[in-house]
């Protein structure tokens, strides 16, 4: 199987950067079918640089950078960069760390530098928006400042929203509507979900949740239904419930596949209704699949728990209306020899393994509606690329497990079917649902 990268030319061979006209040179990769054995190679240097500073490695062990993150529709991503500048007239030098953005969804994708005048803490957490600026979390003490950067000519304009003052916050994946953002304020006995963006006077409470709350996968395509992992004071498992934001913050459960498993979401596609889920019902922790508002068992794969490596879900291909079982799932997979991109159907029974691009975003992608998987890089001679991963066709193409075929069709629990209890996920024609919500 094949792909295509797109690349602009590097800040370290053109000396320049690119502005928000610019693009360099085109090229081209493939990506073949891999396995453990035949690891990627590990990502590269670093992108692109502010002006007045050099994108040289620094000596020494290089600091783990933070998180990439790609905005609600995949055309734009953001990350911390780290590039070396002079401390000191002696020629000193230290690493410094910038937001970067990267816009993928043209031609060809370039990286912008959005510095300022002090460089950011590497703590800090970014998150692009769907009109292309970036919103950034800082602590500041014991408070939290949230601002957009955006490019204005040959700086970085910087519009402060207001503070939030707890002891952790969190942002969490961005909103559907592509101009909203939300982070979370985990407690042992609540969670605050404050929207951080998008409303009129600031960062403001949408919901207070009973229960010490992580993950954040959105339900809808409206911004509305929000799934979070959540554990009861006093402890007990962690169930995930959706949580609807213009109701006050309603409480629904969403996975209770046992009394006593730990049930986690972690991705859903809004048009199929496909839902990922780790959980440990059959026993141990096991990566498996169900439908949203669906009856049928939830389903444990032993494809997609390969012998020493670590499987996790990272993206859902769009599009595939009422046809959950054929939308294809990017994985990330990580082993002793490194780590790889995975394909996977419910349809099919087969794992497609691919060797990543060099310097991807490890865990990072978007799917287009035609079934191309857009992979974000950077190495030491790509700036700022995408490479194209086709999904793979299963050769044995398989139906809903009502139509009465047989094994063959990969359908069939391989892990063993667990039911879903008599509480359902919560159907998004039908949300918010009434009278079923959890006492506080």
């Amino acid at each position: 199987m094949t792909a295509c990268a797109i690349e602009n030319e590097t800040a370290e061979a053109s000396g320049a950067f690119p502005d928000a006209e610019g693009a360099g040179n085109t090229g081209e990769t493939v990506l073949g079918d891999s396995s453990p054995d035949d690891p990627p190679e590990g990502p590269g240097g670093p992108g692109g640089a502010p002006p007045g500073t050099s994108p040289v490695a620094l000596a020494g062990p290089s600091p783990v950078a933070p998180a990439f993150t790609l905005s609600a529709d995949g055309s734009y991503a953001a990350r911390l960069a780290l590039a070396q500048v002079t401390a000191d007239p002696s020629g000193g030098a230290g690493g410094a760390w910038f937001v970067e953005r990267w816009t993928l969804d043209g031609h060809e994708p370039y990286a912008v530098p959005l510095p300022l005048d002090q460089p950011e803490e590497p703590d800090s957490e970014v998150l692009p928006l769907a009109d292309g600026r970036v919103l950034i979390r800082r602590r500041v003490a014991d408070r939290h400042t949230v601002s957009l950067l955006y490019p204005t000519g040959p700086g970085t304009g910087e519009l402060p929203l207001g503070t939030v003052e707890c002891a952790e916050l969190a942002l969490l994946p961005p909103s559907p509507d592509g101009v909203s953002a939300y982070a979370l304020s985990a407690s042992p006995r609540a969670t605050s979900v404050w929207r951080v963006s998008g409303g009129a006077f600031g960062p403001e409470l949408a919901a207070e949740v009973p229960g010490r709350c992580s993950g954040g996968v959105w339900l809808d395509r409206a911004g509305r239904m929000l799934a979070l992992d959540r554990e009861m004071p006093g402890g007990g498992p962690v169930k995930a419930v959706a949580v609807d934001l213009e109701r006050g913050g309603e409480v629904t459960p969403l996975l209770q596949i046992a009394p006593d498993s730990n049930d986690r979401l972690l991705l859903a596609d809004p048009d199929s209704g496909l839902l990922m889920i780790r959980s440990d019902a059959p026993g141990h922790d096991r990566l498996g699949w169900g439908v949203l508002g669906s009856c049928l068992p939830v389903r444990f794969p032993e494809c997609l728990r390969p012998a020493d490596a670590a499987v996790t879900p990272f993206a859902v291909q769009p599009g595939q209306m009422l046809m959950p079982e054929s939308c294809a799932v990017a994985l990330r997979i990580d082993g002793s020899a490194g780590r790889w991109v995975g394909v996977w159907r419910p349809a099919g029974r087969r794992l497609h393994q691919h060797a990543a691009p060099a310097g991807w975003r490890a865990g990072r992608g978007v799917w287009t509606r035609d079934g191309v998987l857009r992979l974000p890089y950077a190495d030491g001679a790509v700036a700022c690329g995408v490479a194209l991963l086709e999904a793979p066709a299963d050769e044995e193409p398989g139906g809903w497990p009502s139509s009465g075929r047989g094994a063959g069709s990969g359908m069939q629990p391989s892990g063993g079917a667990v039911p879903l209890p008599v509480c359902k996920p919560v159907p998004l024609g039908q949300a918010p649902l009434t009278g079923r919500m959890v006492p506080g």
